[in-house]
């Protein structure tokens, strides 16, 4: 039974690996035995990384990458090709949340929210996804979000962008498992509700309100604790999910059953 969720020797891309989540997932590749390859904008922070993760005794890259630009996503999964003979897991983790209303938002807002959270995951997936199909096997996991099916209704805490941005990675996940599942390649997504991050640290972390109602609203009666993510992750990266096609998940607490 072990041996389903065995990822050891896989090669796994972590998008947005920098900090947070795609840290964390990082984190439990390589202890589980994954190779790892780091991606994200802050070269100076994947290299420390890096070297935190190479005593698992597993082999490590550090490569910069800015998902909303296609030619960075192409240069970047390049560079992981010529150091990793095929690309076994591909975590989509990098985001963004941009603050405000339809009737606040910029062009420029809408442009980071949707180019960063959907393209994003549409530019790095382009390159790793015909490697996939030749190997005949690959794990997608796309990181969506409980905003994708609920939303706040507090003004400081409203990100229309956010919220379609987020529904739109479900759906993209919907259509790109369809379409691959024929090549040995499950497509699924998650949905974390409130984890302490970079991202919420200086916005909803810094409001006692903010918590005290969510806390008092989620079954749990907590925020998600680093590493709570890890073991969905981990599931949808192994053989285990071998039948589970575009799927969405949420890790949450409960806050979306209530």
């Amino acid at each position: 039974m072990t041996s389903l969720f065995n990822i050891q020797g896989k090669n796994a891309v972590v998008v947005g690996a920098s900090s947070g989540l795609g840290a964390d997932a990082a984190r439990a590749y390589a202890a589980a035995g994954a190779n790892v390859a780091l991606l994200a904008r802050r070269v100076d922070r994947l290299e420390a990384l890096k070297t935190e993760l190479e005593d698992h005794g597993v082999s490590v890259i550090a490569v910069g990458c800015d998902v909303t630009d296609e030619a960075s996503c192409k240069n970047a999964i390049d560079a992981v090709a010529a150091q990793f003979p095929t690309i076994d897991i591909l975590l989509n983790n990098a985001g963004v949340a941009v603050r405000g209303s339809v009737e606040t938002l910029s062009d420029e807002d809408w442009d980071k929210a949707l180019n960063t959270n959907v393209k994003g995951i549409a530019h790095v997936s382009k390159y790793v996804l015909p490697r996939m199909k030749e190997a005949g096997y690959g794990r997608v996991i796309n990181i969506a979000s409980v905003n994708a099916v609920i939303a706040d209704k507090a003004d400081v805490f409203i990100r229309h962008s956010y919220n379609a941005s987020k529904a739109a990675v479900i759906g993209l996940t919907k259509g790109m498992a369809a379409s691959y599942a024929r090549y040995g390649i499950t497509v699924n997504a998650l949905g974390p509700g409130l984890f302490s991050s970079e991202m919420t640290a200086e916005t909803l972390f810094k409001s006692q309100e903010f918590l005290a109602a969510y806390n008092a609203q989620n079954p749990a009666g907590r925020p998600g604790a680093s590493g709570e993510l890890n073991g969905p992750i981990l599931f949808f990266s192994s053989d285990a999910c071998s039948y589970v096609q575009g799927q969405f998940v949420t890790v949450d607490g409960g806050i979306t059953i209530v």
